[in-house]
């Protein structure tokens, strides 16, 4: 992964500009203080390569000046693992992330602040590496840290939460997930305000989470309440409701094709050979019109607002392409993928590549699947990975199915195989045409139960 951009919590990255070096703040020597200068000066510019030698060279100077204080190397180190991480150098970011860790814990009866930074990054290093359970233990520990040291409600641990929140639902603890979505929505709130439009974007992502877990009437309740803060607070510049608008439209898709509230493995039958793209479900099979005069009303408020956002107009026409798919209506939806294809292929910097793949619109996953399992102990099932390569139509159907990778047992096989064949996409559009794709890769994650020990 080395040279890839990689996001990263701007909780850490505000820490960085902010850094204090404690006891060094107040030494004569302006060296130290000249290194990080130099440091944050690179950093901010994202010359990785530039703040690497001078987070390395801080480092040195600290580590050999006599009788040093180990606890003035925690930032340093965290600073060097911190543009490790930027450039995907994850097991270098790793090791120095550990060290800053081993170098001050116990001490203070476990409750410093300086583990706060090196925990969170070492939580985000075993996400990207594939290791949420470990991920889950240190991010916890940093938002318990956080919360202690500074207050429940302090918005800095907002970053870390969500860092927590991906490390659970990888692993199957929803009920976890859920608690630490609501909590970090309380404390945005808390922070902002209930009528502050900065807390659009909580009350997006926490309708995100419900609508990923089958709660699609809940997160329409979370996106209309957003509408109604972004037209009450910001009438004069109505394109911040857009997300809202959005969000309604897509609840009311989901909820077609699987059926209201749909939170348990139960709520909605499993997938077989005549499933069609509507699920059978209470509820479901009927696409609500407001979706789309929502989705007409966002594309408005786009082209109404001067410069237009071309990025935004074309993903929110790629989203009504989605709508007549799903509705039935072919080749409308093609026309609307190929015009948001023309607007993205024109903005440069890879902007079409979204739209230049398949996109996954419809899937349930089998009763097994780690998505399914809520109120499953995870500690009792084996987690087990089968990786797809599919063949997606035209029309967005899966044309063909081979598995690539599987250990698991055949029946699981079996169902995952199910599955996958009924799953919908958005076809890839390529130099303006709608085409068929081979290949397209699929990974669902299985609970296998272990087998039993021998006698």
């Amino acid at each position: 992964m080395a040279g890839v951009a990689l996001s990263f919590p701007k909780a850490l990255t505000l820490a960085l500009v902010a850094l204090a070096f404690g006891s060094l703040a107040l030494a004569a020597d302006p060296t130290p203080g000249e290194l990080h200068l130099r440091f944050k000066s690179a950093f901010e510019a994202q010359d990785w390569v530039t703040a690497e030698q001078r987070a390395a060279a801080l480092l040195s100077l600290l580590e050999n000046t006599p009788n040093s204080d180990p606890r003035a190397l925690v930032n340093p180190l965290t600073n060097l693992a911190t543009v490790q991480f930027r450039q995907g150098r994850l097991e270098e970011a790793r090791g120095h992330y550990v060290r800053a860790i081993t170098l001050i814990d116990g001490q203070m009866g476990g409750a410093d602040p300086l583990l706060i930074r090196p925990l969170h990054g070492l939580g985000e290093v075993q996400l990207l590496a594939g290791e949420p359970s470990e991920a889950a233990v240190s991010l916890k520990r940093a938002v318990d840290l956080s919360r202690n040291l500074d207050g429940l409600f302090n918005p800095e641990q907002l970053d870390i939460v969500d860092g927590l929140i991906e490390a659970y639902a990888a692993i199957g603890r929803l009920d976890d997930a859920e608690r630490e979505h609501r909590y970090g929505f309380r404390v945005a709130e808390t922070a902002f305000g209930k009528n502050d439009l900065r807390l659009l974007e909580p009350l997006d992502r926490f309708a995100r989470w419900y609508e990923s877990v089958g709660r699609y009437s809940t997160a329409r309740g979370l996106h209309a309440r957003a509408l109604q803060l972004a037209e009450r607070q910001s009438a004069d510049k109505p394109i911040v409701g857009v997300a809202a608008l959005r969000g309604l439209s897509r609840t009311w898709m989901l909820e077609a094709i699987y059926g209201p509230e749909a939170e348990s493995e139960t709520a909605v039958p499993e997938v077989t050979e005549r499933s069609g793209p509507f699920l059978s479900a209470a509820g479901a099979g009927r696409l609500n019109a407001d979706g789309e005069r929502a989705l007409r009303q966002a594309l408005k408020l786009i082209s109404d607002n001067k410069p237009r956002d071309d990025r935004l107009f074309a993903e929110t026409l790629m989203q009504l392409g989605d709508w007549y798919l799903i509705a039935g209506n072919t080749s409308r939806a093609h026309v609307n993928y190929i015009d948001a294809w023309k607007i993205l292929s024109l903005l440069g910097n890879d902007a079409a590549a979204q739209i230049e793949q398949p996109r996954l619109l419809v899937y349930r996953a089998p009763a097994t699947s780690i998505t399914r399992q809520q109120s499953a102990d995870p500690s009792a099932f084996l987690i087990k990975d089968i990786y797809f390569e599919l063949t997606v139509g035209r029309d967005g159907k899966v044309t063909d199915a081979n598995i690539a990778a599987s250990d698991l047992p055949e029946a699981s096989e079996r169902s995952a195989m199910m599955a996958v064949r009924k799953a919908r996409y958005a076809p890839r559009v390529s130099n303006g045409d709608i085409v068929a794709t081979e290949r397209v890769p699929f990974k669902e994650r299985l609970l296998v139960r272990p087998p039993a020990p021998a006698n």
